[in-house]
């Protein structure tokens, strides 16, 4: 499953990539081997305190577990007691000195070394280093965490682009909105909505609304190693950001920053803030996205393209849905790539290729 890296020879992923349930194991892999958007550290403020999860819930049911320790350290580990298997944490909670599993009543630190177990006092060479909770990797940026099962590369290389382009506004500032936050269950794969995500030639197609905002022949597609930028720019500078003099994009009349990080993380930055959307796979053709809303300047947020996103969402659901069905017909195989329209969707397809 080869992509050609000349987009202008380059046929798209076959059909069978979003069809069959064998490719949608051996997306896994890519899973396994990338990053996870967890959650904000706002929910370990508190310290010492546990946030347990499942790495990619319904797809890689790994428990983990995030442990705010007493020098405010935030680190991933197995939620697995390593005596017989029961799950450590089962709830959001504080903690006192140490973990303590139920069952047995085996003690781990925060640092997840294993330092007591009731009637172990004959058992040789105990507690050793596999009676520990393995650490799993983890990483921060800004106030978001983020978790890996087996990282190929750190996750300063997937958001570098990100950070350069957009690193000047106040992020750690934005306030996490449940209101505006919710979850979307699409009958398509996931890498069928990403691909949609990832051009905008649909737009003025789809979304009849959001492209009266749109200055369209300026709407552009960046590419970087593991993450790509769609630059929506308006017809008019109403609605759009006040950019800094530092930015590259200064004198522009930019209404959206639509980041998008491999494998499955959209991160849309607008003069209200930011909407980040995760997309999980649960099955070959049926996919949760989970949309996060953080507030910068909620005078702005019925305004401009980020004004009304359940709007985008469901229309984007239900052109997606369509395809799935016929990506899977018989007499599908592949399609071309626009070159001046489709570089991201392209990029994501050398992408996958690769990993897979």
């Amino acid at each position: 499953m080869i992509i050609n890296k000349n987009i202008s020879q380059a046929s798209t992923l076959p059909g069978k990539f979003y069809s069959s349930n064998e490719y949608f194991d051996k997306s896994k892999k890519i899973f396994e081997n990338t990053w996870q958007f967890i959650i904000d550290d706002f929910i370990l403020k508190q310290k010492p305190s546990a946030f347990p999860f499942y790495y990619s819930e319904n797809f890689i049911d790994e428990p983990l577990v995030l442990i705010n320790n007493t020098n405010e350290e935030i680190n991933c580990f197995s939620n697995v007691c390593t005596h017989r298997g029961n799950i450590l944490v089962e709830k959001q909670c504080s903690l006192k000195s140490n973990l303590l599993c139920r069952y047995h009543g085996r003690k781990f630190s925060l640092n997840g070394k294993c330092t007591f177990m009731p009637k172990f006092e004959d058992v040789t060479d105990f507690p050793c280093k596999s009676d520990d909770l393995t650490k799993i990797p983890s990483s921060k940026w800004r106030q978001f965490i983020f978790s890996s099962l087996n990282p190929k590369y750190s996750l300063d290389v997937f958001l570098n682009e990100m950070q350069k382009r957009i690193g000047w506004m106040p992020i750690e500032e934005f306030k996490y909105s449940p209101t505006l936050s919710r979850d979307y269950h699409v009958k398509a794969n996931w890498a069928l909505y990403c691909d949609n995500y990832l051009e905008g030639f649909h737009i003025p197609f789809v979304h009849e609304d959001l492209s009266k905002h749109f200055k369209y022949d300026d709407y552009t597609v960046e590419t970087f190693p593991f993450s790509s930028l769609q630059l929506g720019i308006g017809k008019s500078p109403e609605n759009c950001f006040k950019l800094p003099k530092s930015s590259i994009d200064y004198g522009r009349n930019v209404l959206a920053y639509y980041f998008w990080v491999f494998p499955n993380m959209m991160f849309n930055f607008y003069p209200w803030g930011l909407s980040i959307n995760i997309v999980k796979p649960i099955s070959v053709n049926f996919t949760k996205v989970e949309f996060k809303s953080y507030v910068w300047d909620d005078s702005k947020l019925s305004k401009g393209a980020g004004s009304d996103l359940d709007k985008v969402e469901k229309e984007d659901e239900e052109i997606v849905e369509l395809v799935q069905k016929g990506v899977a017909s018989r007499y599908y195989d592949k399609g071309r790539f626009s070159p001046s329209m489709e570089q991201g969707v392209h990029h994501f397809h050398r992408l996958i290729s690769k990993f897979i």
